[in-house]
């Protein structure tokens, strides 16, 4: 998946594929896409750690980011992104925004993060997971938000403080697994009660242990809550452009993308 003169094509092809992909399965009135413009402000000047442990982006994928965006645009997707600001906490305004306007809303991510915001009007879509592509997309709601997780919606922001996020070099309470987080959690309901409870937590030896990353707890809860009341705009629908889309398509020697392309909006070649 390249081009003649050697261009990584890669990521566009699946970019292309997986669009049309989902227009086709869901029909959407409507689709958004959000970029990460770097890391959060917010969130680096709490923990300067904060994705530390990310590897960069491989050049061959970062080449292709800018044509992502420019094929984006002309399918008639608008882009929203903001430097300092993350993806996830556009998406989450954007998704909670649209329902309040009486929209069902799918986000398709499979960010975990974003399952506090899961309830009915919004769901999440999950892309087949890398290491078993044969699992398929999955669909995840506020009930499956309980089955998953063992805890709500409104405790996941709990649940993660308490465990830590590795993905997002954010520690938890040492020793402090996913069970004994939902143990607590059914049984005192949020953080701030596990902790005012801490003489009574059980295994004991977390009595003493609970009080002491009272500070690091509240951190973790206020950079994994999602900023979702940010200002996202109208959230508008776009037309799309397709000769300019058929000339990207073109360029990156797509040529089966570019006879998808003639077929889907009706360009004659």
């Amino acid at each position: 998946m390249t081009r003649s003169d050697g261009f990584p094509t890669n990521a566009i092809v699946g970019w292309v594929r997986t669009l049309w992909l989902l227009q086709d399965k869901e029909k959407p009135d409507r689709q958004i896409m959000f970029f990460d413009l770097g890391r959060s402000e917010e969130r680096m000047a709490l923990h300067p750690e904060y994705k530390a442990n990310r590897a960069e982006t491989p050049p061959n994928l970062k080449a292709q980011v800018p044509w992502l965006k420019k094929i984006t645009s002309a399918m008639g997707i608008p882009i929203i992104e903001r430097q300092g600001v993350e993806a996830d906490d556009l998406i989450a305004a954007a998704a909670l925004k649209l329902n309040s306007e009486g929209h069902d809303v799918y986000i398709v991510s499979s960010d975990k993060d974003l399952a506090q915001i899961l309830k009915p009007g919004i769901t999440q879509l999950l892309p087949p997971p890398t290491a078993n592509p044969k699992a398929g997309w999955r669909v995840l709601d506020a009930k499956g938000v309980i089955e998953k997780f063992g805890v709500t919606t409104e405790q996941i922001v709990d649940y993660l403080a308490l465990i830590g996020d590795s993905s997002d070099n954010i520690p938890g309470v040492p020793g402090v697994g996913p069970k004994t987080a939902v143990k607590w959690i059914k049984e005192y309901g949020s953080i701030e009660k596990i902790i005012e409870k801490a003489n009574y937590i059980s295994p004991p030896r977390f009595q003493s242990i609970l009080p002491k990353y009272k500070d690091l707890l509240n951190k973790n809860k206020e950079m994994i809550k999602l900023k979702d009341k940010l200002d996202v705009g109208m959230l508008e629908k776009e037309d799309a452009k397709p000769k300019e889309l058929i000339n990207i398509l073109e360029e990156m020697e797509m040529q089966k993308a570019v006879k998808d392309a003639q077929e889907r909006f009706g360009v004659k070649e």
